[in-house]
């Protein structure tokens, strides 16, 4: 069992920056998978990134490509996401999810994570 808790969301003028933060509980963090979704008003939740337990792989939505970059601190329990050059069309609560997996491979679905955040408000204005 592992509780996840997101923060640093917020309002931000289009193309400025926001770093999210999701700690989570328990000794067994290095064992998860970490992904970062997200979900706008009236749309399903998508996948954002995604990184390795070891922190060494990641991977991205084309949509946040270039722009967005995850990482964790394994010491610290927290896994990131830098988000530069926001655009409005990312306004969403974004959510950190933690996938237990004995193979350790990196998933973009949400059926595929096993806990969830509760989620942190991001705003991009035009």
């Amino acid at each position: 069992q592992v509780q996840l808790v997101e923060s640093g969301g917020g309002l931000v003028q289009a193309g400025g920056s926001l770093r999210l933060s999701c700690e989570a509980s328990g000794r067994t963090f290095s064992s998860y998978v970490m992904g970062w979704f997200r979900q706008a008003p009236g749309k399903d939740r998508e996948f954002v990134a995604a990184v390795s337990r070891s922190g060494g792989s990641t991977y991205y939505a084309d949509s946040v490509k270039g722009r967005f970059t995850i990482s964790r601190d394994n010491a610290k329990n927290t896994v990131y996401l830098q988000m530069n050059s926001l655009k409005p069309e990312d306004t969403a609560v974004y959510y950190c999810a933690a996938r237990s997996s004995r193979v350790g491979a990196i998933a973009t679905r949400t059926y595929e994570y096993d806990y969830w955040g509760q989620g942190t408000q991001v705003t991009a204005s035009s």
